[in-house]
């Protein structure tokens, strides 16, 4: 468990309940159907878990260690539930950031008690990877912006009541020429598309957006050219929590594991004695703890207000590509079984492919790591 404290076990006992109870039952069901895990919404918010990262008086004040255990508890019973609440949280992580005292009274209260949804609108159909080929732009119009383009993957969107968008208000400035925005998805010229058909976290959904709308003044994020710097800082936490979906999924798919090898025999005997088994629940529980030690590390620090960047893409890049080579394992030890679609282990496969490409491809957290390591 991912805590420094015994007081959070509470907390942590009362989220594990409600996985057990809640998500975990369901969600075979959001998958198969491609639900939106949003029907969760009321529940989550009920525990308080729509306002965990936001401190007194939006939220609970949780410590980035506690919300970090939460979300792999949540992940590990329904990806798709730890997905659309975590994309929340990078809109919310925004205002908190950079928004103004007023901004924040007026979405933050809603964001918290789960009665607005919110969604993170940075990447587009031509900049993922690199922010600063942003096409979206915001053009100052009397007393506010119009901002105009479209977005691509933007997660909740179809369903969120407020996007945190990122615009360029300076087209010759690059990455400095960036600002962000709140946009209420009722604003006229807001559109956005049926959501895409992904491969894993079908209940997580994922929409393209358009703009040609309207926003006032005092809809901006900031300053005129900050956007890029709270983007940076958000995602420095949404990478974070990224590494704890994949920990939460990992965990799930190793238990599952045990549980399968002393049951199952072969020869008349459990294969649970067998080296090659042995190993492999090895190799998997010795990844997942090295992935743990790794985001622990990241949250202390985000936790004691000190610079983890370098140690959040560390984390997510370990965790991301350790559940792929976890699930993986977890599916060979279950033979057939684990291909079958009745057990959970190929839509946990599934879920976690993602995880080395959003907030950041795997090269991308990389790239991060190198440049640090060169400027000390």
């Amino acid at each position: 468990m991912m805590t420094d404290t015994s007081s959070d076990n509470l907390i942590f006992s009362t989220v594990e309940r409600f996985a057990d109870e809640v998500l975990r039952p369901a969600a075979q069901a959001i998958d198969e159907e491609s639900r939106f895990a949003g029907c969760h919404l009321p529940a989550l918010s009920l525990l308080g878990l729509t306002g965990l990262n936001l401190p007194e008086p939006w939220g609970v004040g949780a410590s980035a260690t506690s919300l970090l255990e939460c979300v792999a508890i949540i992940a590990g019973a329904c990806g798709s539930t730890a997905s659309m609440l975590t994309a929340h949280f990078l809109a919310t992580d925004s205002l908190l950031i950079g928004a103004s005292s007023e901004l924040k009274q007026r979405y933050l209260p809603g964001a918290a008690d789960g009665s607005l949804l919110g969604a993170f609108a940075l990447t587009e159909p031509h900049a993922g990877s690199n922010p600063a080929d942003l096409a979206t732009t915001a053009v100052k119009e009397g007393d506010g912006y119009r901002i105009c383009g479209s977005k691509q993957f933007i997660s909740n969107a179809g369903k969120a009541n407020f996007v945190v968008v990122f615009a360029k208000t300076d087209k010759n400035a690059g990455h400095r020429g960036i600002s962000a925005f709140l946009v209420d998805t009722k604003t006229e010229g807001f559109y956005t598309g049926p959501a895409e058909k992904t491969m894993g976290l079908k209940g997580g959904h994922v929409f393209p957006l358009t703009f040609d709308c309207f926003v006032p003044d005092e809809n901006l994020i900031g300053q005129l050219g900050q956007g890029f710097s709270i983007a940076m800082k958000v995602l420095d936490n949404g990478r974070l929590e990224v590494a704890a979906m994949a920990i939460g999924i990992a965990r799930a798919a190793l238990a599952l594991s045990r549980e399968w090898v002393t049951q199952r025999q072969v020869g008349g005997k459990s294969i649970a004695a067998f080296q090659g088994i042995q190993w492999m629940l090895a190799d998997m529980a010795t990844d997942i703890a090295a992935a743990e030690q790794l985001a622990l590390h990241a949250a202390r620090l985000r936790t004691d207000q000190q610079k983890f960047t370098q140690e959040s893409a560390m984390a997510k890049l370990f965790a991301s590509e350790m559940v792929s080579r976890v699930t993986d394992k977890a599916i060979q030890v279950h033979g057939g079984y684990g291909y079958a679609r009745d057990f959970p282990l190929e839509r946990f496969f599934r879920d976690a492919r993602i995880f080395q490409i959003y907030e950041g491809s795997s090269e991308i957290q990389r790239n991060i790591i190198a440049r640090s390591i060169l400027r000390d």
